[in-house]
């Protein structure tokens, strides 16, 4: 185990670990046990009681924070004419088609936090898969990147579109908004994301499916909520 600072030292005699915290109270501690310098990300784990080696064990997709993550994230689209320059009057950060692949496969480019991508695209795309698959950045239908609807696409992922998915321990993790963000912002935007999770429960789910629910600030301890109230 790394030793931890004397900040995070600190912060942690604030919490009791085995206490299972209410919502409200648990984001009240997890702002209170900010200490950086800079604007620390709130990020919600959450373990799940399923097995995502299976197929229909998945837990997968996307959802607009009513209140964003309070971080701008920069869109490449992948389409070709008219949905390339619908994609710029979106405001995407990058718009083209073979150009921009080219350059993802010769410069290994990555200045970006997200690709949307057309379907008559995901041909030549997916050739970039054992690149792009383990940054997270490979447009997937679930999480609304892969469409001809790009300028919906675009304007919701500048709004504060998250993507949900499993890590290979069944946990999902999700920024949910900043430390400087009111109590009530947070609040709403924590139901939102884990009543979307609660919606995606897959039939093949069997026992307790929220198997713990945690927050933590970037640099803060986790702090548990009680799922069960969840």
């Amino acid at each position: 185990m790394p030793k931890r600072g004397k900040g995070y030292q600190d912060a942690a005699k604030l919490i009791e670990p085995q206490k299972l915290y209410e919502v409200e109270e648990a984001l009240k501690l997890v702002k209170s046990t900010s200490k950086a310098k800079f604007d620390e990300t709130i990020e919600l784990h959450i373990k799940l009681g399923v097995d995502g080696r299976h197929a229909d064990q998945q837990v997968r997709g996307a959802i607009v924070l009513p209140h964003g993550t309070g971080k701008s994230k920069k869109v490449l689209v992948i389409a070709k004419g008219e949905k390339a320059a619908e994609a710029e009057k979106a405001g995407a950060d990058y718009a083209g088609a073979d150009d921009m692949i080219a350059k993802i496969q010769n410069e290994n480019w990555f200045d970006y936090d997200v690709i949307v991508c057309t379907p008559d695209m995901m041909g030549q795309l997916g050739r970039l898969g054992r690149v792009l698959g383990p940054k997270g950045l490979m447009p997937n239908p679930k999480s609304g990147t892969v469409t001809f609807d790009i300028g919906k696409a675009v304007n919701e992922i500048k709004a504060g579109k998250v993507e949900y998915r499993l890590d290979k321990t069944n946990i999902i993790h999700v920024s949910i908004g900043k430390a400087s963000f009111e109590d009530a912002k947070l609040i709403e935007n924590f139901r939102a994301l884990v009543e979307a999770v609660i919606k995606a429960k897959p039939a093949a789910a069997k026992g307790t499916y929220l198997k713990s629910v945690t927050l933590a600030s970037t640099m803060g301890p986790g702090i548990k909520v009680n799922a069960a109230k969840l």
